[in-house]
């Protein structure tokens, strides 16, 4: 069950961290959506406006690892996420007060018109690179390749297929993007599943998303056609990137339960029998 903190239960001390740095707090509200994070809130504040303030406790090796990486990552994807405000340790917790976008998760549906606004999105993240994080991010930035989520279902030969300089999210379902309500920008939010890997995985990702979300292959496929760097990928890779994701989902939840799931992956092969 997903754990969620409201602002009155958090410990005294990041109270007064959070208003150390932003003045009063005058109202909070839970936010729901997300997995990487037990504190999760729209903060109101007297001085400073609204922030969005998440938070893990510092015993949670393996989300403090997430929201760890999503700090250092920030100043490479600035633009395409939102900025952190303020960065804190207090009363067991590590906190990140981001600024908050006013507007709505990303509609992926069947006549959606934030489409074009993702696309955009999409393409300025496909000129981030290793080189990049690791300028921007700490002295020592390290992200997992691509590949590593795959190893227990790899054959020898198929990680190199995966290998890549282009940083990428790997989680771009509707709740980690955001449109604004002024201007239509598409914001991209919640990096800590962030790795280096080809840069046609996050289209590529997404048009599966917009599968889920009610399109149609031929459409999804037509969105995603619009990414050079998907029209370039080599169709050996693209056949090993399906074949382990469905490998991996099918060992998670079994093979009735990944049927959907998979069936919309391998829509992907069909990009060079439509291209050609």
């Amino acid at each position: 069950m997903r754990e969620r903190i409201k602002w009155e239960e958090l410990p005294s001390g990041l109270r007064d961290a959070v208003e150390a740095r932003t003045g009063p707090v005058i109202a909070s509200a839970c936010v729901s959506d997300g997995l990487n994070c037990s504190l999760a809130l729209i903060v109101d504040t007297r001085d400073n406006g609204r922030i969005f303030l998440k938070g893990v406790r510092t015993s949670d090796a393996d989300r403090m690892s997430g929201l760890c990486c999503e700090d250092r990552i920030n100043d490479t994807v600035a633009g395409i996420s939102p900025a952190i405000r303020h960065r804190f340790e207090a009363g067991g917790w590590f906190c990140l007060a981001f600024v908050h976008v006013d507007g709505r998760h990303a509609d992926l549906g069947p006549g959606s018109k934030d489409l074009n606004a993702v696309a955009s999105a999409m393409r300025r993240m496909q000129e981030l690179s290793v080189e990049d994080a690791r300028r921007l991010g700490s002295p020592v930035f390290t992200a997992p390749e691509f590949a590593d989520r795959f190893a227990a279902f790899l054959a020898p030969g198929e990680a190199e297929a995966l290998s890549g300089a282009s940083l990428l999210h790997t989680d771009t379902n509707p709740h980690n993007i955001m449109i604004s309500t002024y201007g239509g920008q598409a914001y991209v939010v919640d990096w800590a599943m962030s790795a280096f890997g080809p840069p046609w995985v996050d289209p590529a990702c997404t048009a599966v998303r917009l599968m889920e979300c009610g399109q149609t292959p031929a459409d999804a496929r037509g969105w995603l056609s619009g990414f050079p760097s998907w029209r370039k990928a080599d169709p050996k890779a693209v056949e090993i990137f399906v074949t382990v994701t469905c490998r991996q989902w099918t060992a998670t939840v079994g093979e009735k339960g990944a049927a959907p799931s998979n069936a919309r992956f391998r829509q992907l092969l069909s990009f060079r029998h439509e291209a050609g």
